[in-house]
């Protein structure tokens, strides 16, 4: 993620905040726009030591969203989400499926996972269409 996404981000989660919050623990009543202020060096940390890996989803060259690969040994954790106009249309897979074959050329990676809210609909679709195996 560049300087310029990250720039996006405050507008880009603000304006999705009803639309995460029931799914993401790191939304809260009082989350705001300087809420993400700390979460772009937190991304340039984790790529430097090599454990968390934060993508930019774009569309047309804006940010949309954010899909990132979290790694502790060889197991990489995949998250998402998106903002509410842009759902439906295959973005998430898409970039998803992406930073799956990113972490598996990581080297090492035995597993992906991606966990989500069993009442989350669309996160269960995203894992289903890319062939991941439910486990509880």
């Amino acid at each position: 993620m560049n300087d310029a996404d990250a720039a996006e981000l405050p507008r880009v989660v603000t304006e999705s905040l009803a639309h995460l919050r029931p799914w993401v623990s790191w939304v809260s009543d009082d989350y705001d726009a300087s809420s993400v202020a700390g979460f772009p060096a937190a991304s340039k940390v984790g790529w430097e030591n090599g454990t968390l890996f934060n993508h930019a989803i774009t569309v047309d060259g804006a940010v949309v969203g954010v899909a990132g690969a979290d790694r502790a040994g060889d197991v990489v954790e995949i998250g998402s989400w998106l903002h509410p106009a842009h759902t439906g249309r295959g973005h998430t897979t898409r970039a998803v499926a992406e930073l799956v074959e990113f972490a598996f050329g990581l080297g090492g990676v035995r597993r992906v996972q991606i966990w989500h809210d069993e009442a989350n609909i669309a996160s269960g679709g995203v894992a289903r269409r890319l062939g991941f195996t439910e486990t509880n």
